[in-house]
């Protein structure tokens, strides 16, 4: 009997889909769960040996892996695992393999960052449900020509939004790292402190790891340095910006207007 590869979370279908699978089924039995894991019955989930759960979409708690008896092997997408609780894995002996050898930037993250960017600059959210009701909104946008962006983390992505507002958008831009940083493929973009960066850009984005030093690092007080009417993208981990100094900004500070 073939081991049981699980793989967690495929809500896109794109994982089910991939040609690639074909090469492993000669050697294991592989499925796709349809569902939360806390869904499945313990005989739909308990013969599992190989997990791969898709990012960090299910929290793999030492309750879940409990229900797993004879996983040995826990294959992460991704090179973080903060969904993981490491200490409950070790315990039972299960290895848990990284996707840290990425090091080309993704295309998706860049495009991302820019969709968001021109929507609000554009303010695109604001007019499309008046159009779609057949009115003709009076909205006026702003260009990114000439603004300043301000780059949390310089690393592969930081370093590509970087290259696209300067060539695509001339855009001023301007970056600030964490102290250790060891990227060297940013000397021509300017890297100011953290409050100046805050207190001048026109829009900030963040392409951060998250790390104890990075968690929280947008609270109430550098919420507040922003600039008036700035923009902050976050395509980085979510728990870098505090969620609760975010919504008070967002109705009563820099971010409100």
């Amino acid at each position: 009997m073939k081991p049981l590869l699980l793989i967690l979370d495929d809500w896109e279908g794109r994982i089910a889909a991939s040609a690639c699978w074909e090469k492993l089924k000669e050697h294991v039995t592989i499925k796709y769960l349809d569902k939360p894991i806390t869904a499945a019955t313990d005989s739909e989930i308990g013969d599992t040996v190989f997990l791969m759960p898709l990012r960090e979409r299910t929290a793999l708690t030492e309750t879940v892996l409990a229900r797993l008896p004879k996983l040995k092997l826990i294959l992460q997408t991704g090179g973080h695992a903060y969904h993981l609780d490491a200490a409950a894995a070790k315990k039972r002996g299960i290895v848990v393999a990284l996707g840290r050898k990425v090091k080309a930037p993704l295309d998706s993250v860049p495009e991302l960052t820019y969709a968001m960017m021109l929507g609000l600059m554009h303010k695109v959210p604001a007019a499309q449900p008046p159009m779609h009701a057949g009115a003709w909104p009076l909205v006026m946008g702003r260009t990114l020509a000439g603004k300043r962006l301000g780059i949390l983390g310089i690393g592969r992505h930081g370093t590509k939004v970087a290259h696209i507002a300067k060539t695509a958008f001339n855009m001023d831009v301007v970056a600030w790292a964490r102290p250790g940083s060891k990227n060297v493929h940013t000397n021509s973009i300017p890297r100011i402190s953290l409050d100046e960066l805050l207190q001048t850009s026109d829009i900030v984005s963040i392409h951060l790891r998250l790390s104890p030093e990075s968690q929280g690092l947008m609270n109430a007080d550098r919420l507040a340095r922003m600039k008036k009417g700035s923009i902050l993208i976050n395509t980085s981990r979510g728990a870098i910006v505090d969620e609760q100094a975010l919504v008070h900004s967002l109705t009563h500070g820099p971010l409100a207007s």
